[in-house]
């Protein structure tokens, strides 16, 4: 069976923009529907998926992910008229009749953005001569998020979260995962969204909303979290069972405060002083606020675990949604001691929603099709050795070496990094989700500080207070990291944080956080030989199995996808060597001597 996921709403920007514009920019960026991508799911395994942002270079765009869907057909060798069913991970109804503040707004962006037949027409403009109706499965927001979490875990019985700004009309969703069923256990509506909450605060601290709460996160580490700890117990509220109520979302009187938060960001001015101004200078208390928002967060989410897994028994945890991004909460929930295993999809965001509607699809088809279980996420675009030495032909200002094994690529890199080099890594099938998994990344020598700050102030232009990931070996993991034995896979895909071994910290500078946290990436050989062996031979070299591993982009770039991006960004970034398939890279000078 063949069933082709899509996530995103092509026209949500556009709409917001025409209806509302005395909103500024960085309110305009509160809306539904970004991240699309495609994936392509063939009797029950992922084949092909990727971000509609990796095609068209803007970053976390919503629009309608055709270049996604010509990929991931191609991938799989599929013609769109073999497809058996399009899911795509929302199901929206019509407003029902109202007389309330906005109504006609809403029934508008239903017409215009959210009403299921819009994705119809787009998939037939697109693909022409198929019966696109006839196909089409609309998913509810929260399922595609479940199902994206729980089938591929491989676990047969699972409690499963989904915390995020919104779905269609709930922010936060209870269910339990049995075989293929997915029963909804308890909702919480859009009105107290913990995603929105947090981007709340990421607004208020001078940041993009739905963008940039990862530098919140980042930040609450310098932050003191008692401080302010009373007054975000004030604006959230947590009740007996499980419940909890969010007061400061309910300030925002009429349709441009809701649709832009200005009064839960007035709330915010009134308690904690001036919002900070985009790019100004952080202060202290932007530090504490960052912490003390961080730790309600957390609190929330243990809060409704703890009643949840009491209640149902169950030891397995399924978490999806875009705030199972917050690497800090997710340590927090795998520390809790609440479960034997938790099981986070590299694509937890809505992206993933594009994956998770296929598999919902898949299983509650007629066909029934179980879904595998889900290892790496390699599952995007690749390039033949001609294909990069095409690319190499068109850029006079590189020279390459090819290398006719792993092995000599691998010595060869590792004895660079240990020497300070900065690497961009390039090899096989793009990554699905927001983080560079050992295909399209950024790797340097993790044991000095000075590397971290190098990184960020020449290469990724980025704030000083950000932290770089470490990638280990699945077998040194334990050593490294508080990691429990049995626990390492837990951490495969860069989406749980852990701590540096104290005894270790001093060697581990540019990827130990200033509180000691590492948002560690396991690595096991068979998955990526390649980086495995580089991993290896530098740790031969330096004693330390590990490497910080970053994604390969610049500011607001995008992760790269194809060799002619990665070599422009080698040369824009100013990195010392790109290794791309065989080819290892280096930059010529005007006078053609090697940089």
């Amino acid at each position: 069976m063949k069933i082709l996921g899509i996530s995103g709403f092509d026209t949500g920007a556009e709409f917001k923009r025409a209806q509302l514009p005395e909103l500024n920019g960085r309110e305009l960026r509160i809306l539904q529907g970004q991240d699309s991508a495609a994936a392509l799911l063939v009797n029950g395994t992922v084949r092909a998926a990727a971000a509609e942002e990796r095609f068209n270079g803007l970053k976390a765009t919503g629009l309608f992910p055709v270049a996604a869907i010509h990929d991931a057909l191609q991938s799989g060798d599929v013609k769109p008229q073999d497809l058996d069913l399009v899911a795509h991970g929302f199901a929206y109804r019509r407003p029902p009749a109202s007389e309330g503040d906005g109504h006609d707004f809403h029934v508008r962006r239903f017409e215009q953005v959210y009403d299921p037949e819009l994705q119809v027409r787009l998939l037939e403009e697109h693909f022409p001569g198929v019966d696109w109706a006839e196909r089409f499965r609309p998913v509810p927001h929260h399922l595609a998020h479940a199902a994206s979490a729980y089938y591929p875990s491989g676990a047969g019985e699972s409690l499963i979260l989904v915390a995020d700004g919104m779905g269609e009309n709930e922010s936060l969703t209870v269910a339990v995962g049995q075989g293929s069923d997915i029963e909804i256990l308890h909702t919480v509506p859009v009105m107290h969204s913990l995603g929105t909450f947090y981007g709340a605060v990421t607004l208020y601290l001078g940041f993009d909303f739905m963008l940039d709460e990862y530098k919140v996160m980042g930040l609450a580490s310098f932050g003191d979290r008692t401080r302010y700890a009373k007054d975000f117990g004030d604006l959230v509220v947590r009740h007996p069972n499980g419940r909890y109520a969010i007061p400061l979302l309910a300030r925002n009187r009429g349709l441009a405060e809701q649709e832009s938060l200005r009064g839960t960001l007035r709330v915010l001015a009134e308690r904690f002083g001036p919002a900070r101004e985009p790019g100004t200078a952080i202060e202290q208390r932007h530090m504490d606020i960052a912490a003390a928002a961080q730790a309600e967060l957390e609190a929330c989410l243990l809060h409704v675990l703890v009643h949840y897994q009491a209640e149902t028994g169950l030891r397995t945890l399924s978490f999806a949604g875009g705030v199972a991004l917050n690497c800090t909460a997710n340590g927090a929930v795998s520390r809790s001691g609440l479960f034997d295993a938790v099981h986070i999809p590299p694509g937890a965001g809505d992206d993933g929603t594009a994956v998770g509607a296929a598999m919902y699809a898949a299983a509650n088809s007629q066909q029934s099709t179980s879904v595998a279980r889900a290892t790496m996420p390699y599952w995007g675009s690749s390039y033949t050795r001609a294909e990069i030495r095409s690319a190499l032909d068109e850029r006079p200002d590189c020279e390459a070496t090819c290398h006719d094994n792993v092995a000599d690529l691998a010595a060869e890199t590792a004895r660079a990094l240990a020497d300070g080099e900065v690497v961009a890594w390039f090899q096989g099938a793009m990554e699905f989700g927001p983080r560079a998994l050992g295909h399209r990344s950024i790797l340097a020598d993790p044991r000095e500080g000075v590397m971290r700050d190098r990184i960020n102030t020449l290469i990724k232009h980025r704030e000083d207070f950000r932290p770089f990931a470490p990638v280990v070996l699945h077998d040194a993991a334990t050593r490294f990291f508080e990691i429990e034995p049995g626990e390492e896979d837990r951490y495969a895909h860069m989406l749980i944080a852990t701590a540096t071994r104290p005894e270790h910290r001093h060697h581990l500078g540019a990827v130990t956080h200033v509180d000691g946290s590492a948002r560690a990436q396991t690595l096991r050989p068979e998955h990526n030989p390649e980086l495995a062996a580089v991993i290896t031979e530098f740790g031969r070299i330096t004693g330390v199995e590990v490497l910080l591993n970053t994604s390969f982009n610049l500011r607001g770039q995008p992760i790269v996808r194809d060799p002619a991006t990665a070599l422009e960004t080698f040369v824009r970034g100013g990195l010392d060597r790109l290794v791309i398939g065989d080819f290892s890279v280096r930059r010529r000078t005007n006078e053609g001597v090697r940089r």
